[in-house]
């Protein structure tokens, strides 16, 4: 083995050294921390589909209050008439 190819050999197994060493603890250590973030988004999704489905049940009874809106309109209409009537019945009421 001449020198040159005795340098090549020392800086391959350097580089392999810093392959194991260094190179790929770092990509296992971001691997590990991406993985941990990718975990999080599912669990935050997963949380808003629950809230959102919640939501959309108490929303069920939203078309009831168009009746009611329109029976406290009848109802405020019978009650002016009520009040008049009554009025009408009291002493020094109109008639």
């Amino acid at each position: 083995m001449d020198n040159l190819s005795t340098g090549a050999a020392i800086l391959w197994w350097i580089g392999v050294a810093a392959l194991f060493v260094v190179v790929i603890p770092l990509v296992l250590a971001l691997s590990v921390r991406i993985l941990r973030r990718l975990r999080e988004i599912k669990d935050y999704a997963a949380d808003v589909l629950d809230n959102g489905v919640r939501v959309t049940e108490n929303l069920e009874p939203v078309p009831a209050l168009l009746d009611t809106r329109d029976l406290a309109a009848s109802v405020g209409t019978g009650l002016r008439r009520y009040v008049s009537a009554v009025g009408g019945l009291l002493p020094g009421g109109n008639r």
